[in-house]
């Protein structure tokens, strides 16, 4: 058994991992950029298919409609695993949340060159633990406003995250949702490892710039 997990039972968490990849790998950000004439955005700025990127063609509603859809993307994957899956629903889900956010950041259909992860990430955490979701979102929000840098409230809440999810008085590292929370971070951090570079040399574009 994993995590009280019956042998005869893995094929449909294998099921769950597979359709959260798919779920997660759909491209908001070059499906709507092309179908509104934007072109690839895998073209533009730093070539990335996220919400930030598709800010810098300019059009606003674009990227909000990125975020939206890529964070709906990452609820919607856990929301499947609780359907799907009524006993060990936690663990179904911990692992749709973790599988989202790796087909946006590997998706086959660009070759494994997709996004960063925040925006499904974030997704993925608001239906997993909604509490430290919103705790989440609101150090992105507050930093990317503060330094005008959306990479720097990006890793703020993705570095915090692992420590969010520590319940007070109770420290329950065994978990499947604090693993899958964990893995979710280092994903997403290391998919800025060239932002954090730039951060700390002072040369990461503000919002609205161009850059990677």
């Amino acid at each position: 058994m994993i995590y009280g997990i019956p042998t005869y039972d893995l094929p449909l968490m294998a099921g769950v991992a597979f359709l959260s990849y798919l779920i997660g790998s759909i491209p908001f950000g070059l499906v709507l950029t092309t179908l509104s004439g934007g072109g690839d955005i895998r073209k533009i700025g730093s070539g990335n298919i996220g919400a930030t990127n598709v800010l810098r063609t300019g059009r606003k509603g674009l990227a909000a409609g990125t975020l939206a859809l890529d964070g709906t993307k990452g609820a919607f994957a856990v929301f499947c695993a609780f359907v799907l899956c009524p006993f060990h629903t936690l663990a179904a889900e911990s692992l749709a949340a973790l599988f989202a956010v790796a087909g946006h950041c590997f998706p086959v259909w660009l070759k494994f060159k997709g996004g960063k992860g925040v925006a499904t990430g974030l997704g993925c955490v608001l239906a997993l633990m909604p509490g430290v979701g919103l705790c989440c979102c609101a150090l992105w929000l507050i930093f990317a406003k503060v330094t005008r840098i959306s990479s720097a409230g990006a890793i703020i809440a993705f570095a915090a995250l692992p420590l969010l999810m520590i319940r007070p008085g109770r420290i329950d590292f065994a978990s499947p949702a604090y693993l899958a929370g964990c893995l979710m971070a280092v994903i997403i951090l290391c998919r800025h490892h060239a932002n954090i570079i730039r951060l700390i040399k002072g040369t990461e574009p503000r919002i609205g710039q161009k850059g990677t």
